[in-house]
């Protein structure tokens, strides 16, 4: 039995995020986990809420709450979410536990001790009115780039451009709107990246088996212009982990917290504490999986993450656990995605535009939405959600292909044999062809999910569909009944399994729908098919069966145009 440790990247408080959120890593890393444990492998899956920095403070302040107060609330609703779209994490934590900041706290010590953080002089946008430092998403102005008049201090919205508040034009604060700024002088701690460099570019390129778009990226951040840079890990914030040289007090420090960037990464391995102190594990429990001197040597680590924060995967992170000198985890393959656009757009949770999560599941189920997002993954290049696109997937994909060979085979045997797997008959040709192509298939199906080459994968799960469908529409058992009873209760009776084998194969992408038919066929039989033919007699003669409601309903026109209208514009 393999061991897995999966992360999805962890989402940012401030607010509820969109489905190009959803499909840029919670998604496929969830699809990748129910396939892990549907093999009969042990799997930890952790996630959380990335709770520090301005975003949150800011939020904070427009909802008028306590930024505590806010986090929390926030880390409910997502949550809640989160269940909604049948996330199977082991344990959705909180980059704001106490777990994670005595965490951040030691790795800095540890860190400092390596030579491997300096104090910098900085200097930095201050606000006279707001008598504080104001960090870049504090500050808006006129991006030089694009003219846009709404541009952060981090990054331009509209051109995507990254910048310093000090490149905006007609800056001013976002807390006051004042444009009475000066550039002060403040210090800071800097994660001295550069001297790492050798050793995670030979890291790096020992892992030929990452994809394109991840290593591409990592290398541009290493090798383009003046290479992998210092980087600020410390704000002038009220918000965060405090400064903390491991448990000791940081001389100079005083009333700063460490950058999210640097504190939401090990929120991974606190998110493991988290788990084990949750549920009345003890520290081994966790540590088997993040030490390799607890026992994580055996333990495949995955990462599943949008491309914008494979640098900090591929780098930052690994800076910090190389860095410390001691036996942690290091990731074995980070899943970098692209992104999914919206009808002709970018979704987008600051400009509110997009289907949002909690928005899509009061419009469907999470499976509809599931089966679009993952068999259209923006994985080799960006991918675009449209309203049409949707409705053909589901009505031809879930309703035609699928629900239909339920509908049909369930209601057919209930008329012509009761609710029961019929006997009589023995299987032939046609059912030996059927069986030696979806042998073929589902091995071609487990190559392509243990690659996490998501598309292909839905593209075969559809294809182990189509060919139940073919098998039925050539074997006609309802033309057979007529003459042959006995080989049409032959014919039905593999129908009946297949439609157990297909609950099997599709769980890990519909689970929902996959629960319904297991049900619907009385059975807790959910072993994965290791071999087919024995797979398709899970399902004994005088077995009970029940006819299902409707697996998947058809998407109308007119709701189409509905939708479509609806969230034409953007959210409030």
């Amino acid at each position: 039995m393999a061991r897995h440790l999966i992360t999805s990247a962890i989402p940012y408080i401030n607010g509820i995020k969109h489905l190009g959120n959803l499909v840029g890593s919670q998604l496929p890393a969830d699809l990748y986990a129910r396939f892990q444990r549907a093999r009969g492998n042990e799997v930890l899956f952790l996630c959380a809420t990335d709770e520090h920095g301005t975003p949150a403070e800011l939020a904070a302040a427009k909802a008028g709450k306590p930024v505590e107060e806010y986090c929390a609330e926030m880390w409910a609703v997502q949550d809640e979410i989160a269940k909604g779209f049948r996330m199977s994490f082991d344990h959705f934590g909180r980059s704001s536990s106490q777990q994670n900041r005595e965490l951040t706290q030691h790795f800095a010590g540890r860190l400092a001790d390596a030579g491997l953080i300096e104090e910098v002089a900085d200097q930095q946008i201050y606000s006279k009115a707001d008598g504080r430092f104001l960090p870049d998403r504090y500050v808006e102005g006129t991006c030089p780039n694009c003219g846009f008049e709404s541009a952060r201090g981090d990054q331009c919205d509209n051109c995507t451009k990254q910048l310093d508040p000090v490149d905006l034009i007609n800056p001013y604060s976002t807390i006051s709107g004042s444009t009475d700024l000066e550039m002060r002088e403040t210090k800071h701690l800097y994660l001295r990246q550069s001297q790492m460099k050798d050793q995670l570019s030979e890291w790096i390129d020992s892992k030929d088996d990452w994809p394109v778009l991840t290593t591409s990226i990592a290398k541009k951040w290493l090798h383009d212009g003046d290479g992998l840079q210092d980087r600020g890990i410390t704000r002038d914030l009220n918000w965060g982990v405090p400064v903390k040289r491991g448990s000791e007090d940081w001389p100079g420090m005083e009333g700063k917290v460490f950058y999210v960037w640097f504190d939401a990464p090990i929120e991974y391995i606190a998110c493991a504490k988290e788990w084990a102190d949750a549920n009345g594990k003890s520290d081994a429990d966790w540590q088997r999986w993040w030490r390799t001197d607890q026992g994580a040597e055996d333990v495949r680590y995955t990462q599943f993450m949008g491309k914008d924060n494979v640098p900090f995967h591929t780098l930052s992170f690994p800076v910090t656990i190389l860095g410390s000198g001691e036996p942690w985890k290091l990731v074995d393959y980070i899943k970098g995605l692209n992104y999914l656009n919206y009808d002709g757009g970018q979704f987008s949770t600051s400009r509110g535009r997009g289907v949002f999560m909690d928005q899509a599941l009061e419009i469907l189920p999470a499976d509809y939405w599931r089966w679009w997002l993952l068999s259209h993954a923006p994985e080799s290049s960006d991918s675009e959600f449209t309203w049409e696109n949707f409705q053909a997937s589901v009505n031809k994909d879930l309703a035609d292909v699928l629900g239909n060979f339920v509908s049909r085979v369930t209601k057919f045997c209930r008329s012509k044999f009761g609710e029961v797997v019929p006997e009589g008959g023995a299987w032939g040709e046609r059912e030996e062809a059927l069986i030696a192509e979806l042998t073929t298939r589902i091995r071609a199906y487990e190559g392509y999910m243990d690659a996490m080459e998501v598309r292909k994968s839905a593209g075969e799960l559809r294809a182990i569909w189509v060919a139940g469908n073919e098998y039925l529409q050539a074997a006609a058992p309802w033309v057979t009944f007529k003459e042959d009873p006995e080989t049409a209760a032959a014919q039905i009776r593999l129908a009946l399994n297949l439609i157990r084998l297909y609950a099997v194969l599709s769980s890990p992408f519909i689970p929902d729908a996959a629960e319904t038919l297991m049900r619907a066929m009385q059975c807790e039989d959910d072993s994965w098919p290791d071999n087919v033919e024995a797979a398709l007699g899970a399902l004994p003669v005088g077995a009970a069966f029940s006819v299902p409601d409707v697996t998947f309903r058809k998407i109308t026109d007119d709701e189409r145009e509905d939708w479509q209208e609806k969230f034409a514009g953007v959210r409030e």
